[in-house]
């Protein structure tokens, strides 16, 4: 696989050539950024950065863990009527989606935020304020993600903006972990009754990253079982523990085998393990959850044929061991992102590009696994630009976001969202 531009600097951390947009971009968004309107809305920005913070303290203290996000997205929905726009609602994945139309309407452009967290039901969410430091878990990822989209609502209505294209503003479900982009998946499947033209994704913390290739991954849980029974009067029993044990062996000797051979990076992991019921039981099931990455689709399609080779060659040696009876396997797909890339030389990276230069940001093309990956792998320009400010500590009970020129990166996605959605004279 030849590696774009936009991947050997995701690879390679000591590349820091400064990225220069297209002079046609360039103009373009210094049009939009010295439009009077334009100006209004981006003192609006930072006239209401109490507002924002505000927004996001609110978000934050409302839990909101994979495929619980309901109490979360019908805040979201308040709040973005609050700010007035044509038309909000639930759909049946539960994304919320709020339209404001443009005069010609021809386009559909997406704001998106991701609505949940990786954290359970349970976790203790209110905001501690330190100065300007606000710690608590998703605070970072993604409520800022989502006061964001807010306040770029904000700032358009207040400043009486009209684009000639239609802006979809969303906060999706499903993002993290197990959620596996189904809120995202569902905007782009055969039963969402939106066209989406073109994909922004607020999320992610370096606020010079901009994120144009999307990782890819296949998830699994390998499920053994067995029979069961007491560890000294059924001794000699099948165990899905020691299948495992070898499953594991085999898989990893395989897979670093590979990875370690030249080629677009991969990567592998099991992540967590479990079952049986006491120590002195013959477990009946026993299973791993297994993570596969990779920035090519091959090398994603070719690890994910050597675990399955890997598993199945070892559930076959081990009934072949000598044991009573057997055990048995199934692979459940808990994961599947797709890889893929919005090329740098696309009208919606380039605009990013100078959108940020123009705020006096370096940006950085980089490659990593978000609600992106989605439209990307069908076609459709999209990329995730940063929420800005400090963030540190993301998915552990201390996160923290800093509020270090927080509305610089606000600012560049209101001109890039516009740059997208055009002015109407």
């Amino acid at each position: 696989m030849v590696l774009s531009f936009s991947m050997l600097i995701c690879l390679h951390s000591n590349a820091q050539n400064t990225l220069k947009a297209n002079k046609e971009q360039i103009n373009e968004i210094a049009v939009i950024a010295n439009n009077k309107s334009v100006q209004s809305a981006l003192n609006i920005i930072d006239n209401t950065d109490k507002q924002t913070i505000e927004d996001m303290i609110v978000l934050t203290e409302i839990p909101a863990p994979p495929f619980k996000e309901r109490i979360r997205a019908e805040k979201f929905v308040e709040m973005l009527k609050r700010e007035s726009v044509d038309r909000v609602w639930i759909d049946k994945e539960g994304n919320v989606i709020a339209l404001r139309k443009g005069t010609e309407g021809n386009k559909n452009i997406v704001l998106d935020a991701h609505i949940d967290t990786v954290f359970p039901e349970e976790t203790d969410v209110r905001v501690k304020v330190e100065g300007n430091t606000y710690i608590a878990p998703g605070i970072g990822d993604n409520t800022r993600g989502m006061a964001i989209v807010l306040t770029i609502l904000r700032a358009i209505n207040k400043a009486k903006i009209q684009t000639k294209e239609n802006i979809y503003f969303v906060g999706t479900v499903g993002e993290e972990g197990l959620g596996d982009l189904r809120g995202v998946k569902h905007l782009f499947s055969k039963n969402s009754a939106i066209k989406i033209d073109s994909w922004i994704s607020i999320d992610g913390g370096d606020s010079d990253r901009i994120i144009n290739g999307a990782l890819g991954s296949k998830r699994y849980k390998v499920v053994i079982q067995g029979k069961g029974g007491h560890s000294w009067g059924a001794f000699g029993l099948a165990n899905p523990h020691h299948a495992l044990g070898k499953a594991i062996d085999y898989f990893t000797k395989e897979a670093t085998a590979y990875t370690n051979k030249k080629g677009a990076r991969t990567s592998f992991n099991i992540g967590r393990i479990g079952g049986g019921t006491s120590v002195n039981s013959i477990p009946f099931e026993s299973w791993m959850e297994v993570d596969m990455r990779s920035i090519s689709p091959k090398r994603l399609l070719e690890i994910d044929a050597i675990l399955k080779a890997s598993v199945k060659r070892a559930i076959a040696d081990y009934n072949q061991s000598g044991v009573k009876d057997k055990v048995t396997i199934k692979l459940i797909p808990i994961g599947d992102r797709p890889s893929g890339e919005t090329p740098q030389s696309s009208a919606l990276v380039q605009r990013a590009i100078a959108s940020a230069s123009h705020m006096g940001i370096n940006s950085k093309l980089q490659m990593s696994s978000t609600n992106s990956n989605i439209p990307i792998s069908k076609g459709v320009p999209a990329i995730t630009i940063s929420r800005g400010g400090i963030s540190t500590r993301a998915h552990s009970l201390d996160e923290k976001w800093e509020n270090i020129e927080g509305t610089k990166n606000i600012k560049m996605g209101l001109i890039l969202l516009l740059s997208e959605a055009g002015l109407s004279k």
